[in-house]
């Protein structure tokens, strides 16, 4: 069982402890999980699997039923509540579910509010390379490749995919007057002299500045408009902008090889800023219309940024690109870690720290829910963290 199933049934240690829960307990549990499986960060297989080893210890009737499935939960959680509801029968007859009164919901900013931060992070974004240092830091790319599910060695449809390890590159990432520079050092956990652009497949570049740039650049028009409030690292009340970038106007090129094709998509996206810094903590990028003929048929990329120490000052920077794409006949995910940040200098690769570093931990990278306040505009007790 993994570990945010659990952390989702904090409120019910005891019950859970023993393996049995109340119709009560049981419907808290479900309608937390499918928030979850709405917001992507937890699957019907899981919730179901959880089921699967529950007890109950009052009846669970159809009406109960009704009302979990309505809560917009998976098939296979359905499946799994009607047997817990057939095994149950000969048990006590439960209380009947109150529903929760609906939570206070934080309004969105008013319209003059939403453009004054648009353009105060269109301003952060156009001037974020030239705000950086000069710098060395570890670039990890680990690359793997599965079989798009439903297909002859992809497991059902409906199953996630079986990722495998394709290939593990160790770069040393140079950043000299704004400027990126891409030195391969290790290869598969081995030295080797080979150039970063040798080695072939998908790699990522243009993290540093480029890629809000391009988004930000008032010849792009990206259009932005409110999407909702997010958490992320533990700092509340971040604006999620949503923007869409027109085809004419993009410059996101998706390059294909062997043989070597290109093309530019209209896309779109989401982008976390911090209302009171205007600084950009995530960006997402989701290409579209591709044409039919290319054999790339989709791709999405997460850019997450956090603060890194350099020489004693703090910066916002990369902290981790993930890129998912699909082909004709397989899936590709390509995860790029940016590692141990530090000051530029002309010693600077004789110090570069040859150890590879494991794999962020899930929660980095995870949008939490929103703190609900209980009143419509209360600020939230949790401040978000000084810089």
């Amino acid at each position: 069982m993994r570990i945010r199933l659990i952390a989702l049934l904090s409120a019910l240690c005891l019950a859970a402890a023993a393996g049995t829960l109340s119709v009560a307990q049981l419907y808290t549990f479900i309608q937390n999980s499918a928030q979850l499986m709405k917001q992507g960060k937890q699957r019907d297989k899981e919730t179901a699997d959880f089921l699967a080893a529950t007890k109950l210890s009052d009846r669970l009737d159809d009406r109960s039923v009704e009302q979990m499935e309505g809560l917009g939960i998976g098939p296979r959680t359905l499946d799994a509540l009607r047997k817990l509801a057939h095994e149950s029968q000969t048990l006590p007859l439960a209380k009947p579910i109150e529903p929760p009164a609906p939570k206070a919901v934080r309004p969105p900013p008013t319209s003059e509010e939403q453009a004054a931060v648009i353009n105060a992070m269109r301003e952060y974004a156009l001037d974020y390379s030239q705000s950086l240092p000069d710098f060395i830091c570890t670039q990890v790319m680990r690359r793997y490749y599965a079989a798009p599910p439903g297909t002859r060695y992809g497991g059902p449809p409906n199953s996630d995919p079986s990722w495998r390890k394709s290939d593990e590159l160790l770069v040393r990432l140079s950043f000299v007057d704004q400027k990126e520079d891409y030195k391969l050092v290790m290869f598969n956990g081995g030295m080797t002299s080979q150039s970063y652009d040798s080695v072939g497949g998908t790699r990522v570049s243009g993290d540093f500045g480029s890629m809000l740039r391009e988004i930000f650049e008032h010849q792009t028009q990206a259009r932005f408009e409110w999407d909702h409030w997010a958490t992320l690292r533990a700092t509340p009340w971040l604006m999620a902008f949503a923007y869409h970038v027109d085809q004419a106007r993009s410059q996101w090129h998706i390059t294909y090889e062997n043989p070597r094709m290109d093309i530019v998509p209209a896309y779109r996206g989401l982008v976390f800023v911090d209302p009171k810094s205007h600084q950009i903590l995530r960006v997402t990028l989701v290409a579209e219309n591709i044409p039919a003929g290319f054999p790339i048929h989709s791709v999405e990329t997460v850019l997450d940024y956090d603060y890194a120490d350099i020489s004693g000052h703090t910066f916002l920077l990369p902290m981790k690109d993930e890129t998912d794409s699909r082909l004709d006949d397989a899936l590709s995910k390509i995860e790029t870690e940016f590692r141990n940040y530090h000051k530029y200098s002309a010693d600077s690769e004789l110090k570069f720290d040859m150890d590879t570093p494991e794999p962020l931990p899930p929660e980095k990278t995870k949008e939490t829910p929103a703190i609900t306040p209980t009143k419509p505009n209360e600020t939230p007790a949790t401040a978000p963290p000084k810089r």
